[in-house]
């Protein structure tokens, strides 16, 4: 999975519902202090002059020679009166885009394709960009899907990746619902975002949840041999990435560790347990009385890449539930890959007060929903071994 934390992709649930538009709207917002690279995907199945969209076929299929062609836009009107011509592309760089290319490639080069691309573009470019199939070999910044107001069937492409949709847009004749307000779509997916959500901070999309992250750093990291925290990640401690991966996403984030000046380079603020030598279900109670946000994502500090599409989605599946656990295949639990809210609070202490150290212990004292762990490359390193496989695949990708 190719991680591109500077791109905004958007895919649709059917035809003509609006992305390009939706895309024109991000681009014109935010093209005004950055400079945004429109991208439009299209992914071909196969060369046998069937349109993959119906009807008649225009022959962008039948005509690719190779298994992806990039092209590049250099028109955005279409006469000598300045009307913005139809097709997608010179509409987003008509929009405000800095610069727009067409990949067109078969569905089984996508991770070619767009290795290729960013060749061109560079990895670390900011940009926008129309795809459902990319999504399964580009992890972006964010992933919205756009959906007619009343469309009921989804597509096979967007069928395929919308478990991964940070959120649902809606269109209708009144345009985008950007209604703020969380609420669950037949899917499960949360349907509804605010444009003033969405933000580009440091080249980077995020969706700022009011809701806070609690990085748990209190443990002894007696498998590992040394402290798990600052083991080095790019060049940095483990705890840093794990921090710059979250931030901008929440709108607090917390340390969990009773050695407060150690992780003062940070600048976040560090909560200490209140009764040392209780574990790590101490370290949650605490930090979640000190949370400001009813909702909380708890995350050990030794795991380094989060998918933050499946965090989001577990903070959309908490409405009803005072945590949300992850199970993996092995139908063991992740307790500290997790949410809780401020109501899981009542049970943790009860287990405390009676004595208890296990965080599942809480889990028969609650509402708890569990969901299958869903997220790709998802490790936590306990030993020296799992740390040295981890680094190698780095250095590979």
């Amino acid at each position: 999975m190719i991680i591109l934390d500077g791109m905004l992709m958007i895919g649709s649930a059917g035809a003509n519902v609006g992305k390009t538009e939706l895309a024109c709207a991000l681009i014109k917002k935010f093209g005004k202090s950055t400079n945004i690279t429109g991208i439009k995907v299209i992914t071909i199945k196969a060369k046998d002059g069937q349109c993959p969209r119906g009807g008649r076929g225009c022959g962008v299929c039948s005509s690719l020679d190779g298994v992806f062609c990039i092209a590049e836009e250099t028109e955005s009107t279409s006469d000598n009166e300045g009307r913005v011509s139809s097709k997608d592309t010179a509409r987003l760089l008509a929009a405000g885009a800095s610069r727009v290319f067409w990949l067109r490639v078969m569905k089984a080069h996508l991770e070619e394709g767009v290795t290729s691309l960013l060749d061109i573009i560079g990895p670390d470019v900011v940009s926008v960009c129309e795809s459902n199939s990319l999504r399964q070999v580009v992890e972006p910044g964010l992933f919205l899907i756009v959906k007619g107001n009343e469309q009921r069937v989804w597509k096979s492409s967007s069928q395929q990746v919308k478990r991964y949709a940070d959120r649902i847009v809606v269109s209708g004749d009144s345009g985008f619902d950007f209604d703020p307000v969380r609420s669950k779509t037949p899917e499960g997916t949360s349907n509804g975002v605010d444009l003033g959500q969405i933000k580009l901070t440091s080249g980077k999309w995020t969706i700022q949840e009011k809701a806070t992250a609690i990085i748990m750093a209190g443990g002894t990291s007696s498998r590992m041999g040394s402290d798990k925290s600052m083991l080095a990640v790019n060049g940095r401690p483990m705890i840093e990435t794990i921090c710059e991966r979250l931030r901008g996403t929440f709108s607090q984030i917390l340390i969990s560790a009773n050695e407060v000046e150690k992780f003062g380079f940070l600048g976040l603020p560090v909560i200490p347990d209140k009764m040392p030598g209780q574990g790590p279900l101490m370290g949650i109670a605490s930090a979640l009385e000190a949370s400001a946000n009813e909702l909380n994502f708890v995350v050990a500090c030794d795991i380094p890449h989060i998918e933050l599409a499946f965090v989001r989605r577990m903070l959309a599946e908490a409405e009803d539930f005072d945590a949300v656990i992850p199970k993996s295949n092995d139908e063991k639990y992740e307790p500290l890959f997790a949410v809780y809210r401020k109501s899981a609070l009542e049970a943790i202490n009860e287990v405390l007060r009676s004595g208890g150290r296990k965080i599942s212990d809480v889990f028969a004292r609650c509402r708890v929903k569990y969901i299958k762990l869903e997220t790709n490359g998802f490790m936590n390193l306990n030993t020296m071994a799992e740390y040295g496989e981890f680094r190698e695949n780095i250095r590979r990708s």
